[in-house]
């Protein structure tokens, strides 16, 4: 598909009787760098229980998709590393969230004491189950038993999970660490993000580094990254407004050996936000990421090791 062409048909991509895996994962030929590139936002597999159960459209229902990430990364197995995507849509279920970071005012009756109900992405909506898309519109007119929050975990937040600690286990086995990159773009609207202004105010930035201000990565990590994407001529800050969602802090143990970075990219360096389709930037950016890739890839593992 050409830049050019139009955006994925969303009916295209309805169930079928079983539904397709909760992620793909993309090997390379013989792994050579300790690196796992990751894409949990960038699904558009919509299943048709959830279409038929929500009030929007389905161009408005993909206002939280990380359009075509998976795609502006997809030389990491051509470059030595695995790619790991997921292929349900953000906002049928975020498996970049805590497994039951859940809303109650979305379902019929009381919820088990375990579930994580006061979050701060709970509260603007945005939990693992979504109560609105990232434009902030509601997604469902009624309330849901929790028998489905049950199940949609079970079959697609386990299994993701499931896969990518796999991946990083392997990776870290065979170097001695392993650096996840997980990879997320976002809205290029005003200075701010949903519910996330920019802290350093200014212009909106091209790219936006999250290592949970150091705590998820080691320093060279961020560094490298930084330098990578610097010399190709984008505007990177640190942190602000995002420095890492849940998958970043939760696999970012760098005392472990085991380290992560969130990118998040400027929807409008490389795609139509309002028709949610690929613009002239897209093969340019695609392949800037790739020399990112080869950057990082390049990165010596000594200092990231256990410590």
């Amino acid at each position: 598909m050409t830049p050019s062409e139009p955006a994925l048909d969303i009916q295209a991509a309805l169930d079928t009787e079983s539904g397709p895996p909760a992620c793909l994962v993309t090997e390379p030929a013989r792994q050579t760098a300790a690196l796992v590139f990751a894409s949990p936002h960038s699904g558009r597999h919509y299943p048709a229980d959830f279409i038929a159960s929500s009030r929007l459209d389905p161009l408005t229902l993909r206002a939280s998709e990380d359009a075509f990430v998976d795609e502006l990364f997809g030389a990491a197995p051509h470059l030595g590393v695995p790619l790991i995507q997921a292929t349900y849509a953000r906002a049928y279920l975020d498996v970049n969230r805590e497994a039951w970071e859940l809303d109650p005012e979305m379902f019929d009756g009381p919820l088990p004491e375990y579930v994580n109900a006061r979050s701060g992405r709970v509260a603007a909506g945005l939990g693992t189950i979504a109560r609105v898309v990232a434009s902030g519109t509601a997604i469902y007119d009624g309330r849901m038993p929790f028998a489905e929050a049950e199940r949609r975990v079970s079959v697609v937040y386990k299994p993701y999970h499931q896969a990518l600690s796999r991946l990083l286990d392997r990776t870290r086995a065979q170097y001695g660490c392993a650096v996840l990159i997980d990879c997320h773009s976002m809205p290029s609207c005003g200075g701010s993000w949903g519910d996330m202004p920019l802290k350093s105010g200014g212009s909106v930035p091209d790219i936006i580094l999250g290592d949970r201000y150091g705590r998820s990565c080691h320093g060279d990590v961020m560094t490298v990254a930084q330098q990578a994407l610097t010399e190709q001529g984008f505007r990177v800050v640190r942190n602000d407004p995002y420095s890492g969602g849940f998958n970043t802090r939760y696999y970012g143990m760098p005392r472990e050996g085991r380290h992560a970075l969130q990118i998040e990219i400027n929807r409008a360096l490389y795609m139509d936000e309002a028709t949610m389709s690929r613009s002239e930037g897209f093969t340019p950016l695609r392949d800037a990421m790739s020399a990112l890739i080869a950057a990082l890839a390049a990165l010596p593992t000594e200092l990231l090791k256990a410590f």
